[in-house]
């Protein structure tokens, strides 16, 4: 499936955004090595500069070039992610209070906590992985519900899809960088094992969770499920969540994905683009993608691709 899926995915970065990037990620994973070196190439040869309009997306499209840095040692891919990650600290070298361009959602843990972590892991640096605690819990504080599950942004209580699957995801690639002994390592795992643990009552038995998590009529959705899905198997592979509990769980997620994947990956269901929404409506309503979809496509990829390394 992950060959099928690299077909229509991963072919293109017109921004250095977290979508293409993370499908042309999966194409290393398939040794896609030297076409994704040429595509990437304007991003890091001075044609283009890859966060002349950020956003919080830029920072995690910044991970593929961390992973051509750990590939190749070319250090012009290390200076994007150096660039991208030292947005989190002002003139003076003092942290800011969290990464900027979180816009409040609690999609920001996965858009700058594997950055700052792989920023850590590749310099050395202790300063990024304070700070990826510090943006952790500022984010925690912020989007985090007393149920476990977290709110997309504080304008609604809605416990969106990808609103959760954007942190267990975050988490899980940010412990992968950090190593064990960082002091923030074990309330990083910590966080990961509690939400995992939260959104295992809430998959559905068809293997799916829904596209507002606790909310029985809304659809089932595809992007979430495949990043839960791809969390929860990384976790199992580096034994912070025990395989016994979770290859189930992990398996009756990849049974589900796998069904909704056409050989032309095309896809069904999955929830279009989504700002923070003020109600609980608005998040009901958000659209059903069917067919060939960006988004959906590479995380599908993803978790074919974490699958087979597993």
């Amino acid at each position: 499936m992950a060959e099928q899926l690299a077909v229509p995915y991963g072919h293109s970065l017109d921004e250095a955004v977290y979508i293409p990037a993370v499908a042309l990620m999966g194409r290393l994973r398939l040794g896609a090595l030297d076409d994704v070196r040429r595509i990437a190439e304007p991003w890091v040869d001075g044609a283009k500069d890859s966060l002349a309009k950020a956003t919080g997306s830029h920072l995690a499209g910044h991970l593929l070039f961390a992973d051509l840095y750990e590939r190749t040692r070319d250090a012009r891919y290390l200076a994007r992610v150096r660039a991208a990650a030292d947005l989190g600290f002002n003139a003076d070298g003092s942290a800011k209070p969290a990464m900027p361009l979180h816009s409040e959602m609690s999609d920001a843990v996965f858009m700058a906590c594997p950055l700052l972590a792989k920023a850590g892991q590749l310099t050395g640096e202790q300063r990024y992985f304070d700070l990826l605690l510090r943006h952790f819990q500022f984010m925690e504080q912020l989007c985090r519900r007393p149920d476990g599950l977290y709110r997309h942004s504080p304008l609604c209580e809605a416990a969106w899809g990808r609103g959760n699957a954007f942190p267990v995801l975050g988490l899980a690639w940010a412990l992968k960088a950090a190593p064990p002994t960082q002091p923030s390592h074990a309330a990083l795992r910590a966080a990961f094992v509690q939400l995992s643990d939260t959104l295992s009552r809430y998959q559905d038995r068809s293997g799916l969770w829904r596209q507002v998590v606790d909310h029985p009529s809304a659809y089932l959705e595809y992007s979430c499920t495949a990043m839960i899905g791809t969390a929860w198997q990384l976790g199992v592979q580096h034994g912070w969540l025990p395989a016994r509990t979770y290859r189930p769980l992990i398996g009756k997620a990849w049974d589900a994905i796998e069904a909704r994947t056409s050989p032309a990956g095309e896809l069904v269901d999955v929830c279009e683009s989504t700002g923070k929404q003020p109600t609980l409506d608005d998040y009901l309503r958000r659209r059903a993608i069917r067919g060939i979809d960006p988004r959906g496509g590479a995380m599908g990829l993803l978790f074919a691709t974490t699958r087979m390394v597993a």
